[in-house]
């Protein structure tokens, strides 16, 4: 088990905001022209790029595979969902120019601004607060390549709005091996993003928690949590050919996510100890007592 300090401090530069493409657009607290504003970022650029192609070269279809299972007893501990957002509150991402705002405030405004949407539907909001938490996976060593980032399907090749484009891939093992570099690869026609091994990071790791400890947020809202970061899939298009029909239910409920999670960064600051109350009660509601991470 790993044991995690309440408050640690740490630095977690997320490399899919510069790359990443807009969703449909969402009213802001600032002016839209100056949001995503990458300019003077010669540097950082080069260190997303460098992370990127990390990510591309050694998130191999085993190795997702792998931490899938490394996983799956819950190795990291014990602790309430309020007590794991105290945990990430240290979690700042360097490479977004839009907020230099902890995780937590950033899970806030993205979950107040679903509430204010969305008023009959508690749960969704409660999926705003949730769906970073999965960065919890940085605390416990994991590099960032394994961490943030836009995920992809492993075990076939690359689509073809993947960041930075095939060519990251090239020097991906599975590039070379027979199995795994065909457009289907090791899956079926229209099997379904369920039945496939996305690359690792926060959104399989946090879904994996919430199913592990048998939370009651509906199958819509462990959709957003599982593939709020499949790009290619819900902002391009892509993987038509392993989809089914449910995911074409769920992909509106994860597009709709999206936008609040992308366009969330605005000026509002949550005054968080004034809404925490109610969000106590949503994680009580639907994710209550300790669980195990």
């Amino acid at each position: 088990m790993i044991l995690l300090e309440v408050g640690s401090p740490l630095s977690l530069a997320d490399p899919s905001e510069i790359y990443r493409p807009k969703a449909p657009g969402f009213e802001l607290d600032k002016d839209m022209s100056n949001f995503r504003n990458y300019d003077n970022l010669q540097d950082e650029a080069r260190r997303v790029k460098d992370t990127y192609y990390e990510m591309h070269t050694k998130q191999t279809h085993q190795f997702a595979k792998s931490q899938r299972a490394r996983y799956a007893p819950g190795i990291v501990g014990e602790y309430s969902v309020m007590e794991m957002l105290d945990l990430v509150a240290g979690l700042v991402d360097e490479s977004d120019p839009d907020t230099t705002l902890p995780n937590d405030i950033h899970m806030y405004q993205t979950a107040e601004r679903i509430r204010e949407a969305y008023p009959g539907e508690p749960w969704f909001a409660l999926v705003g607060l949730l769906h970073d938490l999965g960065k919890v996976l940085a605390l416990k060593g994991e590099p960032q390549w394994a961490v943030v980032g836009d995920i992809f399907v492993t075990g076939c090749q690359p689509s073809p709005s993947v960041v930075f484009g095939k060519d990251s891939f090239k020097s991906n093992p599975d590039s070379g091996d027979e199995r795994y570099n065909t457009e289907y690869g090791v899956y079926a026609p229209h099997c379904g993003l369920e039945s496939v091994v996305t690359s690792w990071g926060h959104d399989e790791y946090m879904y994996q928690v919430l199913t592990r400890n048998k939370c009651k947020i509906p199958a819509e809202g462990l959709y957003m949590v599982r593939f709020h970061s499949l790009y290619p899939w819900h902002h391009h298009n892509d993987y038509q050919h392993l989809t089914n029909e449910k995911d074409s239910t769920m992909l509106p409920w994860v597009q709709r996510f999206s936008s609040f999670d992308l366009y969330s960064k605005g000026e509002k600051i949550p005054n968080v100890p004034e809404i925490k109350p109610f969000y106590e009660s949503l994680v009580a509601e639907y994710c209550p007592g300790k669980l195990l991470w």
